[in-house]
């Protein structure tokens, strides 16, 4: 019997329709002394959903290449969750969002876990297209390749937005006001832009591209940077 002063914990379904919702109120015992089954229930989601997705996104390349993204995307995901949280409970503090280190962690943990509850619902179209795609070993491959990469990264882009838009709604139900939870917010975003794209560099490929072997890594994943073939790939594109 729950007592008056311990209003009951939804179960874990309830949870996450309402993190899907961007609802604060259901999700208040994510944020103290219980956030560990806050953060547990997240990292469930993370693995189940980004790791479907992952396989369904590998898929087209060759099963191999599939249970290779099944482990790598949700590995991806809580290798930018802690270390983005380090940096995110400095920046809590400093920009007045009164945010620390724990409270940083379950947050970031449940933008991801929106992030992966919405790729694993994408994961049946990203299956179909798979399908009803040319085989790698194909004429038409690279070009489908281009096309499949394009279409794959709105649909993260998409489910990162919207995730990480409904971390933001428990942001501001923390924060003392809606100016230090927007300014956190955009500080995170950042962070996690600036990290998230270096590691996805290091832990490529995640398409397969049908002109290279199936590889779990790159034999050349530690160098370089995502900013230097980002800069090369604009200087011969502006011809400087």
């Amino acid at each position: 019997m729950q007592t008056p002063d311990r209003p009951a914990i939804p179960p874990p379904d309830r949870q996450l329709a309402a993190l899907c919702r961007g609802d604060a109120a259901p999700l208040e015992n994510w944020f103290g002394a219980a956030s560990r089954r806050g953060l547990l229930l997240c990292l469930l989601a993370i693995a189940s959903c980004a790791g479907l997705y992952g396989y369904t996104l590998g898929l087209w390349r060759a099963p191999q290449m599939a249970l290779y993204v099944a482990i790598k995307l949700p590995l991806l995901i809580v290798a930018l969750l802690l270390i983005n949280s380090l940096i995110n409970g400095m920046f809590g503090g400093l920009l007045g969002a009164g945010v620390g280190f724990r409270n940083s962690l379950v947050l970031g943990a449940s933008a991801f876990a929106a992030t992966s509850l919405i790729l694993g619902a994408m994961a049946p179209i990203t299956f179909f297209m798979v399908a009803n795609a040319p085989p790698p070993d194909s004429p038409g491959a690279p070009r489908w390749h281009v096309t499949y990469l394009d279409i794959n990264t709105a649909l993260i882009a998409y489910a990162g937005c919207v995730g990480n838009f409904k971390a933001y709604r428990l942001l501001r139900a923390l924060a003392p006001d809606g100016a230090a939870a927007t300014r956190t917010y955009l500080a995170w975003l950042a962070i996690n832009l600036f990290v998230g794209a270096q590691l996805s560099y290091i832990l490529r490929p995640f398409f397969g591209n049908p002109k290279k072997p199936v590889e779990f890594l790159r034999p050349d994943a530690f160098n370089g940077s995502f900013y230097e073939v980002l800069i090369d790939s604009l200087t011969h594109a502006f011809g400087l």
